[in-house]
């Protein structure tokens, strides 16, 4: 492939033109599938360079996906991606070829798998480790339908990491189901003659005539008096001894997976070869596929972890794109005063799920090797581990997305909060993250943490009072969290030595006679912004109070403003079932405050919110400046 040739558009690609479902793929012969290969890499690399995504992770499967689709027929057999990052190439074959410049726009393809985008996309995903449970529910219902289809799980050994991905393989196994499942390995590394033994013995000890020698010998043996059920274990333990030598299989065989591989992940003829054969295997089997991250694209291949999911970049070199600003990110300046705050403490310790880079503790890594754990893709260990340290007097940090935090509920309520330990919880990406979509926007945290007790819950203004936010939960004596946004702040100065904040107290920015603006977090400035608009537009006063606490909610700060003011708008970039704004409003009623006020709140509607910038997303649901100005001057009785 040449690794200059990104200049043209999709419509470049002669045969990517041609394919408009996967039985097509079918038809190719063998150089046109290396053809094929070489135009889903030009044409993923020039779409991701343009507006992102994640080009890494799909350029590595680009000839695995072409061996499922050459050897699958997927208009009836089941198809189920992990997470979702590896789906590029299937999404070009399956339909969306012309369509794919849309990837991760407003009202363009979605970045991930999505049932309702396209009927070979057979499940919805977008966290990680969900493909075997679910291919597994496929694989029991095509066996009661009695229609015999083939149903494929692609994981990659990242998500094989969590808990669940081995729950699945578990389950599958026990039930002896016809499933498949195909370990996409790009990171294990295997040397060539020991892979290629691996490859062989694979094949040929999973050959239909050798499995059914196997049997047939196994049952002879039984038959031999006294010494048969013996005779038959040594056999089988000395296959078991003699594969696991030379292949990783036994973890998975184990778990009653018929195991195959090591596979060159990047060989479609051997692929084809391996899965012609899996179909005719009526029980559960695991194809271990090795694969290069960034494959075909030599700057991916030389930073797969930076161009695992990327901006914008110069195709020629691999060079982000320079964009004006410089300032630093919430995730950065969260990382940076962990780090100055563990200087002085020994007993704060950095807890991420596989994600340094992404929640900025890999700042906290260097520094720190020795109290920073990396547990994999296992959000609910994380948080039961953090609260063990606890107990034992450290201060754990566990760092981690908004939206991957569903996933340890559970472990917060049961293992953290009900026993009241000091376990802190920084969430990244609180509120819209923009082109990932709904599956990582993090809009339900103030919903399902605010009524947890014990808990102490925050979201800053900017990143000045972020520092002082993760001070105040390292210094409090018990649960914590802080959630921010994804994205730059405002350029606030930060302080030095970060203070600490009053618990449940807020503060008044701005005051006024006309109304006043409740908000929390990233809506803060834009509500300054509003009102400031409309004092210079129509002569409003408005005040503007930051709550900075989710819970305890600064209750009587809330009561004097609900005294004073008749027209309160409360804004929020959360879920507003079950918010903040529902919160204040629950201390309202519940002190019988309601009465004679108009209050209007602004949030995430009852829907999940699709993908596109954040500031689209925020424009469409009335969350910027522009909104708030509408929404209060609708309080306050006036026209635009």
């Amino acid at each position: 492939m040449n690794n200059n040739d990104f200049s043209c558009g999709c419509g470049k690609y002669p045969l990517l033109q041609k394919i408009k479902n996967p039985a097509q793929v079918k038809e190719l012969t063998a150089e046109e599938q290396v053809l094929l290969a070489n135009e889903l890499r030009q044409c993923i690399i020039n779409t991701v360079s343009k507006g992102g995504g994640h080009l890494a992770p799909s350029l590595g499967v680009v000839e695995l996906t072409i061996a499922l689709f050459k050897s699958f027929d997927f208009d009836r057999d089941r198809l189920v991606w992990d997470v979702g990052h590896q789906a590029y190439a299937h999404k070009i074959l399956t339909g969306r070829y012309e369509k794919f410049h849309t990837l991760r726009h407003k009202e363009g393809i979605s970045g991930f798998p999505r049932m309702s985008e396209s009927p070979y996309d057979h499940f919805g995903v977008g966290h990680s480790s969900t493909s075997i449970s679910a291919a597994l529910g496929m694989a029991v219902a095509s066996d009661l339908d009695g229609d015999g289809r083939n149903c494929v799980a692609v994981i990659g050994d990242g998500s094989m990491t969590a808990g669940q991905a081995f729950e699945g393989l578990n389950q599958a196994g026990g039930m002896n189901r016809k499933m498949v499942v195909v370990l996409n390995d790009n990171e294990m590394s295997i040397s060539t003659n020991v892979g290629a033994l691996s490859a062989f013995l694979s094949r040929k000890l999973s050959h239909p005539i050798i499995n059914r020698f196997k049997k047939d010998f196994e049952s002879l043996l039984k038959q031999i008096p006294k010494i048969g059920d013996d005779l038959a274990l040594y056999a089988k333990r000395g296959e078991d001894s003699f594969k696991s030598f030379f292949t990783p299989g036994m973890l998975f065989e184990s778990l009653d997976f018929t195991y195959l591989g090591p596979i060159n992940g990047h060989n479609i003829a051997d692929l084809v070869d391996v899965f012609e054969q899996v179909k005719k295997i009526d029980s559960p089997v695991l194809v271990h596929v090795l694969t290069t991250k960034g494959k075909g694209y030599a700057p991916a291949e030389d930073n797969p972890t930076y161009f695992h999911g990327v901006g914008s970049f110069e195709p020629e070199t691999g060079r982000a794109k320079k964009f004006k600003g410089g300032l630093p990110s919430y995730t950065e300046v969260f990382g940076k005063t962990l780090c100055k705050l563990a200087a002085k403490d020994e007993k704060i310790i950095a807890i991420t799920a596989a994600m340094p880079e992404g929640t900025g503790t890999n700042s906290f890594r260097e520094q720190f090797p020795d109290r920073f754990v990396d547990v994999g893709i296992c959000e609910q260990h994380a948080v039961t581990f953090a609260a063990g340290l606890a107990t034992m007097g450290y201060k754990p940090a566990v760092a981690i997305y908004s939206t991957f935090l569903q996933r340890s509920y559970d472990q917060v309520v049961h293992d953290v909060c009900l026993q009241n330990l000091n376990v802190n919880f920084f969430l990244d990406r609180g509120g819209l993250v923009g082109a990932d979509g709904a599956t990582h926007h993090g809009v339900f945290d103030m919903s399902y943490l605010r009524h947890i007790p014990h808990l102490v819950f925050m979201a800053p203004k900017d990143e000045s009072e972020l520092a002082r936010m993760v001070a105040t939960a390292i210094d409090f004596n018990g649960p914590a969290a802080v959630r921010y946004p994804r994205g730059v702040g405002i350029g606030a100065v930060l302080e030095e030595n970060p203070s600490i904040l009053e618990i449940g107290e807020g503060e008044l920015l701005r005051d006024g006679f006309d109304g006043a603006i409740i908000a929390i977090g990233s809506r803060v400035w834009p509500a300054v912004e509003a009102v400031e608009e409309l004092d210079e537009e129509h002569g409003k006063a408005v005040a503007v109070f930051n709550a900075r606490f989710i819970k305890p909610l600064p209750e009587k700060q809330i009561l004097d403003l609900a005294s004073r003011f008749k027209k309160i708008l409360i804004v929020e970039e959360n879920a507003k079932a079950g918010g903040f704004s529902s919160a204040v409003l629950e201390v309202l009623a519940d002190n019988d405050a309601l009465a004679g006020l108009t209050v209007k709140r602004l949030g995430i509607p009852d829907e999940f919110i699709e993908h596109g910038t954040q500031q689209e997303l925020r424009t469409e649901i009335g969350l910027d400046t522009a909104g708030m100005k509408k929404a209060m001057l609708e309080l306050l009785g006036e026209d635009q």
